[in-house]
């Protein structure tokens, strides 16, 4: 099968509330719909990333460099295609600055995820086969937590709890919650008032989004010790990745997370050579895709760390499917912090006693809503 065609499709829609973690606050829901049309009439597709400063420069980099590579390609060879793209020169300039010139890697980087989620799923497709059958098909259903917990005006101990009520009634193993906004002390009570009110079998982990110094993680994850946390996440500040990661992690008695601010495989090595993590939660929609998501887990379960995922559960669920120490995948099953979850797949995977069924169609097995395609679309056509 040759390709014919490549499409990016930018969409933004605005939230009617803003939704607030420990170090950002949310606004709006991006994501990018990618197609990938094969000379027999087969489109792959695949959504995802919430890329809100610099989606149109991603969109441009899949237009304007990647897809004149790949037409007329031939879609079998998905990990030659990988490389072609991640060796092409996008167009983006060079300041001769580390930090500023790694920005440009980055949109690189989601810009090839995008289109290699979308040729795996046209793979699955030719094949006729779910995509976690296709890379390993480890097991048919994954354990499903909430991302919430988010702070708000007016949000105390009894809106906390109805909230986690919410999810328990849903069939959700439990939250991936929010903290890092408040004080440290106030934090610990937040975590204690859920575990107190949704007992020991509802899974908490804890999401600081790098809000704390080591001191402040430590101190955070020693108050909790008791409260069966399942993970710490992104406990320190960006600039104590390393080595406030492994501090952290040698100092508490919960498995340390991170990996989501990361774009490559070799930023994966680096936190696992550095006895920094005990979980990776690379984001397949950010970091080169699912090609390089396989990478990193086979990398990963050489040195016993578990794989989350970031966000996306519609490319998250098959990947964490395919592989033995795949983790929970993560939803958010409030529809005004992500509508698009709810609107653009035409149909949800199922969710039933703490897990979600992984989709059995080929590919992805999500048809999208074409007629919210269009209704959300921001696009700019480059070529």
């Amino acid at each position: 099968m040759k390709i014919i065609d490549v499409r990016a499709i930018p969409l933004v829609r605005p939230l009617e509330e803003t939704f607030r973690g420990g170090t950002y606050q949310i606004t709006s829901r991006n994501t990018l719909v990618t197609e990938i049309e094969a000379d027999n009439g087969l489109v792959g597709t695949a959504f995802g990333g919430d890329e809100e400063k610099y989606q149109n420069e991603v969109v441009q980099v899949i237009e304007s460099a990647l897809r004149p590579l790949l037409i007329g390609e031939d879609l079998w060879t998905v990990e030659r295609l990988w490389d072609k793209m991640f060796q092409a020169e996008p167009g983006l300039d060079n300041r001769g600055i580390h930090t500023l010139d790694l920005l440009n890697k980055a949109i690189q980087m989601q810009a090839i995820a995008a289109v290699d989620n979308a040729l795996w799923d046209l793979l699955g497709k030719s094949y006729g086969v779910p995509l976690y059958k296709l890379l390993g098909g480890f097991r048919d259903r994954v354990p499903v937590i909430a991302i919430g917990g988010y702070y708000a005006e007016g949000k105390g101990d009894r809106e906390l709890v109805e909230e986690m009520r919410g999810y328990q009634a849903a069939g959700l193993a439990g939250v991936k919650m929010k903290v890092g906004r408040a004080a440290v002390k106030e934090d610990v009570h937040r975590v204690r008032v859920v575990r107190e009110a949704l007992g020991q079998e509802f899974v908490i982990a804890c999401d600081a989004n790098q809000a704390w110094v080591p001191e402040e993680a430590i101190r955070f994850g020693r108050a909790v010790e008791d409260l069966g946390v399942r993970w710490l996440e992104e406990p320190v500040v960006w600039y104590e990745q390393l080595r406030g990661l492994r501090q952290v992690r040698q100092a508490v008695k919960m498995p340390v997370v991170a990996g989501q601010g990361e774009i490559s495989r070799f930023g994966c090595r680096d936190l696992i050579l550095n006895e920094a993590v005990d979980i990776l939660n690379v984001d397949a929609t950010i970091a080169g895709g699912i090609t390089e998501w396989r990478r990193v887990a086979a990398m990963a379960s050489m040195f016993g760390i578990g794989m989350a995922h970031h966000e996306e559960p519609q490319v998250a669920i098959h990947l964490l499917a395919s592989i033995p120490h795949g983790l929970y995948v993560e939803i958010f099953p409030n529809p005004e912090r992500d509508p698009m979850w709810f609107d653009l797949p035409v149909k949800q995977p199922e969710i039933q006693g703490g897990y979600m069924q992984v989709p059995q169609g080929p590919g992805l097995g999500m048809d999208l809503d074409q007629e919210i395609i269009a209704k959300y679309s921001a696009k700019s056509t480059v070529h």
